[in-house]
C-alpha cells in the first residue's frame, strides 16, 4: 500500500480528510478532486495530485469565489508562477504516509488525556490536571487507511512529548479499527514530529487562496 502512486495516496487522504472535517464527498474531475468546504475562509478546494499548468490556470480562470483552495501536490517553486498575486501561497506542506501498528503511550505528568470516536473520526484530547487546554488531534479511519488531522499544540505546551502521545494514541486507536495505513499532509514543523514517528514524505503539497480583491 506504502508504494502506491501519488494520485492513489492523495485520493486515500481526502476520503479520510472529508470525513473527518464533515464536508461534501470529493468529486471527480479529469485533473483530481473538488470538494464543497462550506466554510468562511474555505468554501471550496480544488486537489490536484498531478498538477499540470493548463488546468491550475483553466481552474483560475473560472474562479471568483474568495476562500477558494487549490491543493497541488508539486512544490512551491514550481506552481507559483502559474497565478497572479490574488492567489495566496500558504506556507508548504508534506504528504506523508506510514505503516501502523499497536502503540502502547504514555501520558506526561501533570495532563489527562481523554478521547471518544464518533461515526468514524477518533478525537484525543490532553488537558493540565486542572483543566486547561495542551493538546488535541484527530484521526478518520475508512477501511484500511487512518487520516490523522488537526493535530495541535499549545504553544505553551510544546516540546514536552504531547506531539507524539497525541499521534501515538490516534494510531493506536486507528490500527485496533483495523487500519493498516496512515496518510497525511503536514506543514514542515509537523513533518519533523511525524518523520521520528516513522512517517515518510512522499511528495510536497503547495496551497494557494484566492483572496477577495482589495478595497480602493
Amino acid at each position: 500500500m506504502l508504494d502506491a502512486a501519488i494520485d492513489e495516496l492523495v485520493r486515500m487522504w481526502l476520503d479520510g480528510w472529508t470525513l473527518s472535517r464533515g464536508t461534501a464527498d470529493p468529486v471527480a474531475e479529469h485533473w483530481g478532486w473538488s470538494i464543497d468546504v462550506g466554510m468562511v475562509g474555505h468554501v471550496a478546494r480544488h486537489v490536484l495530485p498531478v498538477p499540470a499548468e493548463v488546468d491550475v490556470r483553466k481552474i483560475a480562470d473560472a474562479t471568483s469565489a474568495p476562500g477558494t483552495w487549490l491543493k497541488l501536490f508539486a512544490d512551491d517553486a514550481t506552481v507559483r508562477p502559474w497565478l497572479d498575486s490574488q492567489w495566496r501561497l500558504d506556507t508548504p506542506a508534506h504528504l506523508m504516509t506510514a505503516p501502523l501498528a499497536a502503540e502502547g503511550p504514555l501520558t506526561p505528568a501533570g495532563y489527562t488525556l481523554t478521547s471518544w470516536t464518533r461515526a468514524g473520526v477518533t478525537r484525543v484530547l490532553v488537558r493540565t490536571r486542572d483543566g486547561h487546554f495542551a493538546a488535541r488531534g484527530q484521526i478518520a479511519v475508512t477501511r484500511t487507511i487512518a487520516v490523522p488531522d488537526q493535530i495541535e499544540t499549545d504553544p505553551g505546551h510544546r516540546r514536552r512529548g504531547l506531539g507524539g502521545l497525541i499521534m501515538r494514541t490516534l494510531q493506536n486507536t486507528a490500527h485496533a479499527a483495523g487500519a493498516t495505513t496512515g496518510v497525511l499532509v503536514a506543514s514542515s514543523e509537523g513533518r519533523a514530529l511525524y518523520s521520528t514517528l516513522g512517517w515518510t514524505a512522499r511528495s510536497p503539497m503547495a496551497s494557494l487562496c484566492l483572496e477577495a480583491p482589495a478595497v480602493s
